[in-house]
């Protein structure tokens, strides 16, 4: 896994390194600096043959500082460099006022204005460098009327024909929240915040990398190494108790963009030559009545390539044939009510059970919900169950340790309508209310994982634990957006909580198996291809 941190936990990295003597602020942003034209001329090598013009714009901050390390390296390099600050120079910090002297020994440093871009209609190959904020935004661009005429200047600039321009964002795009992903104080994200084509970030990718707006903005992602390599995001605790203080429990907890580990590669692939099927989990899969079947057998098939020893379909009678005609390896079984299922769930080796997919909204499936929760085994509630859930608050003391729970968007918003509407509303100031927070504090207050999908889906534990399964950037992936994905994910869930991964640990290898299938199929994917694609995903992984 990768460890993502949010700026509160990057600025106390820098300052306990500071503060024990391995290096200095200067020297941080010196390597920042350096680090930014290396990533420049590692995007675009022929920008390191002969001189060009940048514009760098410096911020109020040691974001403005790192731009002016940029300028000075870049002028060194033999460019024309303009340079404008945001704010008054007399306050900046001291770092970053010593390098703005620097700066001031080889070249001028302007205001910045609203008409700073004018002369970039006539130039539209100039380098703009964006070190306004970064990962200091505080309030939203709108608010600040040259930043707003700035952003609609690039915009313009951008969408002109000819137009070469390249814009690198410095930590995160200025207008972003690192913390949420979200553009302070507006809808429409590329309306009030900069677009980027490479954004270069140090010693660690950040949260808001990955949620909401950033991947739109962000361009082309970049991590450079400033020297901090031996430090995470848990070495706050001992440098900063200020930010104890202030988020009791905003940084107490891991966040991760999902990768698979080598222990769960072997865990998957541990099969056994001696054992029989049922060493590997009995997946049960609750189908819904006669023509709403087709969910049920994509997750089935979804559990059983993923690995479950056996899985079968529970449906009510008047479905058994419709099933019949289509499953071979996966088992059937007529369950007519809650009072029969209960009696089939008395077999211990079923030992993890998806519920929702195209179950149905009625009554009897109210009960079969209950049925199912009430037996406390590893329990996937997606689709339909969600929403049973939602309209029967009773069931929702029913959940227990053992279950995932697998929103969607809308699925989210019923099932926790005072959460989505924290995290729908539009933030004045930063660091913004997060679907890292909400699933959190969704996954909490259910006292079980909740997995919110979406482009970036964010998995959490009832203790805080998250984690972020990002399909942006390299692992973009917007074919999966296709009816059946969801069904595909809740099969692949169920199918490694019955090979015994933990409720966290098969939500996140589910959902990171999920977009590898699909990034492995490629466009044109439908659901019924995804669980196929595992085969040749594991051989990849060296199963």
């Amino acid at each position: 896994m990768t460890e993502l941190l949010t700026s509160a936990q990057m600025r106390a990295i820098e300052q306990a390194a500071i503060e024990s003597g391995e290096v200095t602020g200067l020297e941080l942003m010196e390597r920042a600096g350096a680090g930014v034209v290396e990533a420049i001329f590692e995007e675009w090598p022929e920008l390191a043959k002969t001189s060009h013009r940048a514009v760098v714009l410096c911020g109020p901050g040691n974001n403005g500082g790192d731009g002016f390390v940029v300028a000075r390296l870049l002028h060194e390099w033999g460019w024309e460099v303009e340079v404008f600050l945001y704010g008054d120079e007399g306050k900046l910090p001291p770092d970053a006022k010593m390098n703005c002297d620097r700066w001031r020994e080889k070249g001028e440093v302007k205001t910045l204005q609203s008409d700073s871009l004018n002369d970039c209609d006539e130039d539209k190959d100039a380098l703009i460098i964006d070190a306004i904020f970064g990962t200091g935004i505080g309030r939203p661009f709108e608010t600040l009327f040259e930043l707003q005429m700035l952003v609609n200047d690039l915009a313009s600039i951008h969408h002109q024909e000819g137009s070469y321009l390249r814009v690198v964002s410095i930590d995160i795009p200025s207008g972003v929240c690192t913390s949420s992903g979200i553009s302070l104080g507006i809808d429409m994200p590329e309306e009030c915040a900069i677009r980027a084509n490479l954004t270069v970030s140090f010693h660690s990718l950040k949260i808001g990398h990955f949620l909401e707006n950033a991947p739109l903005l962000c361009g082309k992602l970049k991590v450079v190494d400033i020297g901090l390599r031996g430090r995470s995001g848990r070495d706050w605790v001992k440098s900063l108790n200020i930010y104890h203080k202030n988020q009791p429990d905003a940084l107490l907890h891991r966040k991760y963009v999902v990768t698979l580990s080598s222990d769960w590669v072997e865990f998957i692939s541990s099969k056994e030559i001696y054992f029989h099927k049922y060493a590997y989990g009995h997946a049960y899969i609750l189908s819904g009545p006669s023509s709403k079947t087709g969910a049920a057998r994509l997750a089935a098939r979804s559990a059983l390539r993923i690995g479950a020893g056996v899985v079968t379909v529970a449906c009510p009678p008047d479905a058994v044939a419709e099933h019949a005609a289509q499953l071979n390896a996966i088992m059937l079984t007529p369950v007519a009510d809650a009072q029969a299922l209960t009696a089939v769930l008395g077999d211990e080796r079923i030992n993890a059970i998806c519920v929702g997919p195209a179950l149905g909204l009625d009554q009897d499936r109210v009960e079969i919900l209950a049925a199912v929760l009430a037996v406390k085994r590893a329990t996937v509630v997606d689709a339909d169950g969600l929403t049973l859930l939602a309209q029967n608050s009773d069931l929702i003391d029913l959940l227990h340790d053992k279950c995932v729970l697998t929103p969607h968007a809308g699925e989210f918003a019923r099932l926790f309508p005072d959460i989505a509407e924290k995290l729908n509303a539009v933030p004045e100031k930063g660091p913004a209310y997060s679907k890292v927070d909400a699933t959190r504090e969704a996954a909490k207050r259910a006292g079980c994982v909740v997995l919110f999908k979406g482009a970036s889906t964010v998995i959490a534990s009832p203790d805080g634990c998250c984690a972020i399964n990002s399909a942006h950037y390299e692992r973009a992936a917007p074919w999966l957006a296709t009816a059946g994905s969801g069904d595909v994910l809740a099969g692949f869930i169920t199918g490694l909580m019955a090979r015994g991964f933990a409720p966290m640990q098969a939500a996140e290898t589910g959902a990171w198996l999920h977009v590898e299938c699909a990034l492995n199929f490629g466009p044109g994917l439908i659901a019924e291809d995804i669980p196929e694609q595992l085969p040749e995903v594991f051989r990849a992984l060296g199963l």
